[in-house]
């Protein structure tokens, strides 16, 4: 008697299941193809820019940006290692300062985070304070260009490059707030064993940070890597030029020839390589980005869902 009860049961189960399979099927195949578009669509404007620098100026100005060139050209890439020794101390003044500024940033910005999150530091309210009213006022460029200048001295120094991005109240909040989510008994479990707050902070605190401290060190590298704004006020040494401060001068070069000989009159047959050239800077400026990036990809998603989730 019971049998065909139980063959019905067992057949909605079967069938709820086969309906559970199809539906994640279903999803998956949305979510890939979704995916696999949102992908092709970053990715196009990517080899945009690579073939258009490998395109001559002639063909960029007559059939416009193509996915593959229709006249092959280096001439860009000529003209911008046309001395290659600029270029190469260039790109070792910005690693230098990239790697060291983003370190040292690292470091204050987690240690900054991981105080404000101290329940027992009875002047965290006043120091949060003190860092967000920082974000509202600023004492204005000209009091800062006599300070660095006048006072500090710092000019034509690597210390200018990297001072003024150490601390950003951003990153600390972001820090602090997935600091925050660390259960306080493993601060107090390591204390009762005698140890110190700094070697909680370096053992055990910085350990469990990974996915923060590599979306913060992104961040802050990203920061370092593309500044030009400082070494444009700052720098004037041809020997500590960064690498997007030395782009940003022979851009502007090409484009004063350029004018130049618009208004002259006298060598308007001559085609300068300014798009293919703008195009050439590109990628010479985000490929140590790209080759880096894959190494702390699941670092960074996973730093994404900060504050999402609380343990």
């Amino acid at each position: 008697m019971n049998s065909p009860l139980i063959t019905t049961k067992q057949h909605q189960k079967l069938l709820s299941k086969r309906v559970k399979r199809r539906d994640r099927l279903l999803l998956n195949v949305i979510g890939y193809t979704s995916l696999s578009l949102i992908a092709m669509f970053c990715l196009v404007p990517f080899l945009l820019v690579l073939s258009s620098s490998f395109t001559s100026e002639n063909s960029i100005i007559d059939k416009g940006f193509q996915l593959i060139p229709s006249d092959f050209s280096t001439e860009a890439y000529g003209l911008l290692f046309k001395y290659p020794n600029q270029m190469l101390r260039a790109y070792a003044v910005t690693i230098s300062v990239t790697v060291i500024g983003t370190a040292v940033g690292l470091f204050l910005t987690s240690m900054t985070a991981y105080v404000l999150t101290r329940k027992d530091f009875i002047w965290r309210s006043g120091f949060a304070f003190f860092f967000f009213f920082t974000t509202l006022f600023s004492g204005g460029l000209v009091p800062w260009y006599l300070l660095v200048v006048n006072y500090l001295h710092l000019k034509d120094t690597l210390i200018i490059l990297i001072l003024p991005m150490l601390l950003n109240v951003f990153n600390i909040l972001v820090m602090k707030s997935f600091m925050s989510s660390i259960p306080d008994a493993i601060a107090e479990s390591a204390k009762i064993d005698g140890a110190g707050d700094f070697l909680i902070y370096i053992k055990l605190i910085v350990p469990l940070s990974k996915p923060a401290m590599a979306t913060i060190g992104l961040f802050i590298a990203l920061g370092y890597w593309n500044d030009w704004y400082n070494a444009l006020l700052f720098i004037s040494n041809e020997n500590l030029m960064p690498l997007q401060y030395y782009l940003y001068k022979m851009l502007g070069n090409m484009e004063g020839i350029r004018k130049a000989m618009l208004l002259s009159g006298v060598v308007t047959n001559v085609s300068l390589p300014t798009e293919s050239l703008k195009n050439a800077m590109t990628v010479v400026a985000i490929g140590p980005i790209l080759l880096a990036y894959p190494f702390i990809q699941r670092f960074f998603v996973q730093g994404l869902t900060i504050g999402s989730v609380k343990g």
